[in-house]
């Protein structure tokens, strides 16, 4: 069994702006109102890249936010980990196959602040605990689909890319896998079919 890199968002997490809105506020009208605001690519490639925190959108935001939306807004951003929830059967699907011996590590564009605050989400942190590395890119100030992020991980963790298989839900990144001798393969919702290539013994 290869050493199988996860993506985060949408292949092992759920991430969708509305849903993680609706964990803080049950009003649609005030989801409708901030959910473009608040989840603005602007901002989190920036918590993507390293170069911008949590606080630092509260700040960005509050001139776009009604002022009677804006405490809700800050809530949301304080609250995002937390209210991530999984993508069904991945989490087990990455347990079984540590169990059936493959080493597992983590490739996610995400922000410092999920570093940090991850284990206060009790699924995450008891998925994690199963993982032999994990790279967050704004911890360590590279993103996908640079290639640079990739010779980050396989260093790290003295990897050799054609022992490694990569899972994400972006063909960039795909490509970006391959380019450095990781096979890909692009995650399209279902879970099923990527366990029985994966448990096939084929990979």
């Amino acid at each position: 069994m290869k050493n199988v890199i996860f993506d985060f968002g949408n292949v092992l997490a759920r991430f969708y702006p509305q849903e993680l809105i609706a964990a803080v506020v049950s009003d649609q009208s005030v989801n409708d109102a901030i959910r473009d605001i608040v989840f603005d690519r602007l901002y989190w490639d920036k918590l993507d890249d390293g170069s911008m925190r949590e606080p630092d959108i509260k700040e960005a935001i509050r001139p776009r936010v009604a002022p009677e939306h804006y405490a809700v807004a800050c809530d949301v951003i304080d609250k995002w980990v937390q209210s991530l929830t999984p993508v069904d059967s991945m989490p087990q699907l990455a347990i079984d196959l540590k169990a059936k011996g493959a080493n597992l590590y983590l490739l996610s564009n995400i922000s410092p602040c999920f570093a940090d605050e991850y284990k206060n989400n009790p699924w995450i942190a008891e998925l994690f605990s199963h993982f032999d590395g994990l790279v967050f890119s704004g911890a360590v100030g590279l993103v996908k689909p640079n290639k640079e992020i990739f010779d980050y991980l396989l260093d790290r963790y003295n990897l050799k890319a054609d022992e490694c298989i990569f899972i994400d839900d972006n063909a960039k990144n795909i490509e970006a896998a391959n380019k450095v001798g990781i096979e890909g393969i692009l995650f399209d919702g279902d879970a099923e079919q990527l366990r029985q290539i994966l448990l096939s013994g084929s990979c």
